[in-house]
């Protein structure tokens, strides 16, 4: 077998820092030049990851609540799903702002300013991490609307990237596909809760990888371009732990498969309990180009370095060459084990050096 080698760092999305800034610089002074890529922390309102889409979607003609009673996430997000009016044809919908461009317009100022400042290590890109299209539609959107829902938000979401690609210089730019309801789609027969998503199209998996292959041909070459697989992580807890990770090995190896350009990094959660080998056995018939970076979710702050240790032999013995990362993102924990986290990730990558 190969020699382990630990690839640095990756860090998903959200970080519980104020700003832009403050992220930027914590994140360097902890982690320095072992990340590649260093996304904003997904400050303001993307701090609870996709829900702050409702709030546009309650400014829009042709879609409304379903009339129940209000329930509240966090006190904050109408959880009420939308339908699409009766005599609204999907495809006449119109979106507003979707918010992504202009955080990631506005926080890509701050990064350059930084990085021309010298906090920011030259060859770090600025990283953007962006829904799917089917992350927002199956979290938010009634059953029977969502084939029909669907291909619209897609031209929306599109259209935010693209004043992204416009904005900031390809060279500087990473784009991450945040791609968890699809794996709640491909569990939904082992879900047995309010997390369970019906899916709206047949052949699940081929439909999944379809709609990735889909999001890789948005991301023209030069600009990075990868993936955050996903569990879920309301309130720290997966919607169902995986057997293993035989639906992670499989969508990463289609999807490499017909990518219709490179892929330049793919991100995979790792349960706490799941230090032994049958875990991380799908993933020895994946078979990664040099040019694509392997990042396994190994990190959590329960266990700390040994835990993340035990977990990395583990993985080791199906994929030898990877980086670690927590896995999700820690936006939404408390503020006080940011710092702490950050280090972690420098202590469990440099333990392999």
């Amino acid at each position: 077998m190969s020699e382990t080698v630990i690839q640095g760092a990756h860090l998903v999305g959200s970080i519980n820092l104020p700003d832009a800034a403050t992220t930027f610089r914590t994140v360097s002074e902890h982690l320095g030049d072992r990340l590649k890529r260093i996304p904003d922390g997904e400050v303001g309102e993307r701090f609870y990851w996709i829900q702050f889409q409702t709030k546009r979607f309650d400014t829009m003609a042709g879609i409304s609540r379903i009339p129940v009673e209000p329930f509240y996430i966090r006190g904050i997000f109408d959880g009420r799903p939308f339908t699409i009016d009766d005599g609204v044809d999907a495809d006449d919908l119109v979106f507003p702002s979707l918010g992504y461009a202009d955080a990631a317009i506005q926080s890509y100022a701050t990064f350059a300013d930084l990085k021309s400042q010298g906090a920011i290590a030259q060859g770090t890109r600025f990283q953007v991490s962006l829904p799917t299209p089917a992350a927002v539609v199956g979290a938010f959107v009634v059953a029977d609307d969502r084939a029909a829902f669907e291909p619209a938000f897609e031209r929306a979401l599109y259209a935010e990237l693209d004043r992204i690609l416009e904005a900031v210089p390809h060279r500087e730019l990473a784009i991450q596909w945040d791609t968890a309801v699809e794996f709640a789609l491909l569990e939904s027969s082992n879900i047995r809760s309010h997390h369970a998503v019906t899916p709206w199209f047949d052949d699940v998996m081929g439909g999944v990888v379809e709609r990735a292959v889909r999001q890789a041909s948005q991301v023209p070459e030069g600009v990075d371009l990868g993936y955050h697989l996903c569990y879920g992580d309301v309130e720290e807890a997966h919607f169902v732990q995986p057997t293993d990770a035989g639906y992670l090995a499989t969508f990463t190896s289609r999807l490499l498969a017909t990518s219709p350009r490179n892929v330049n990094w793919v991100h995979l959660p790792v349960p706490i309990e799941r230090d032994d080998d049958d875990y991380f056995a799908p993933l020895a018939g994946v078979e990664l180009p040099e040019s694509t970076e392997l990042y396994l979710g190994l990190i959590h702050h329960e266990d700390g370095v040994e835990g993340a240790l035990r977990r990395s032999r583990a993985a080791a013995t199906a994929q030898p060459h990877f980086g670690v990362a927590t896995e999700c993102g820690f936006g939404r924990g408390p503020s006080e084990r940011t710092g702490p986290l950050l280090d972690l990730h420098t202590a469990v990558a440099d333990a392999w050096s």
